[in-house]
């Protein structure tokens, strides 16, 4: 009787966009970098976009990190997320007493997943951080659904039984990774750098 549940989902995946309405992304970024080395990709923050909002009206995308204020290679990075769509919310990393530095932004998503209720339909939690889950809980009395989008060894079942939706970063790798830059083959000076067709691209 139970065995169905897995190969029978009751809504299609079309009947669930559909019904998804005006989508709110909040996004940990630490745990996606994560799992994106687990997953031995780099993501494509723009394709990530794209395919988290899967044609649904976005209200926000939200992208939590530590900082590091001296790394300018990051400051980089971060100044091509606020233009390129995304709403960064960064705080300052700490050195831990084993010498590592870590940000937590649990309590800043869990905020913002409760203070923006009513103005978005679905919350896009892009995390496995079971301390989400309480939060998570909360806003779906409140009438929004939850999806989550991770990795999922690295996912707690206490995030996943409280979504409506589950989507494996596994399952979405090759749709939200960059594609390695393809080098364009060039002829000799004798024929002014026109492109060779017949070079393999």
């Amino acid at each position: 009787m139970f065995d169905d549940y897995d190969t029978n989902p009751i809504f299609t995946p079309e009947q669930v966009l559909e019904n998804r309405g005006r989508v709110a992304i909040f996004i940990d970024g630490s745990n996606l970098f994560y799992a994106a080395l687990q997953l031995g990709i780099e993501i494509d923050y723009t394709k990530l976009l794209c395919r988290l909002t899967a044609g649904s009206r976005l209200l926000r995308a939200f992208f939590y990190t530590g900082v590091d204020r001296t790394n300018e290679k990051q400051q980089g990075f971060l100044l091509w997320m606020r233009r390129n769509g995304y709403r960064v919310i960064a705080k300052d990393l700490v050195q831990l007493p084993d010498g590592s530095k870590k940000a937590n932004l649990d309590v800043e998503i869990a905020v913002d997943l409760m203070a923006l209720v009513g103005a978005y339909d679905t919350a896009v939690i892009v995390s496995g951080d079971g301390d989400l889950a309480y939060a998570a809980d909360a806003v779906s009395y409140r009438g929004a659904r939850i999806e989550v989008v991770s990795l999922r060894s690295m996912t707690s079942d206490s995030l996943i039984n409280v979504a409506d939706r589950y989507i494996d970063l596994e399952q979405i790798k090759e749709e939200i990774q960059k594609t390695p830059r393809q080098s364009i083959g060039y002829t000799s000076f004798s024929t002014l750098g026109a492109l060779d067709e017949d070079k393999p691209r």
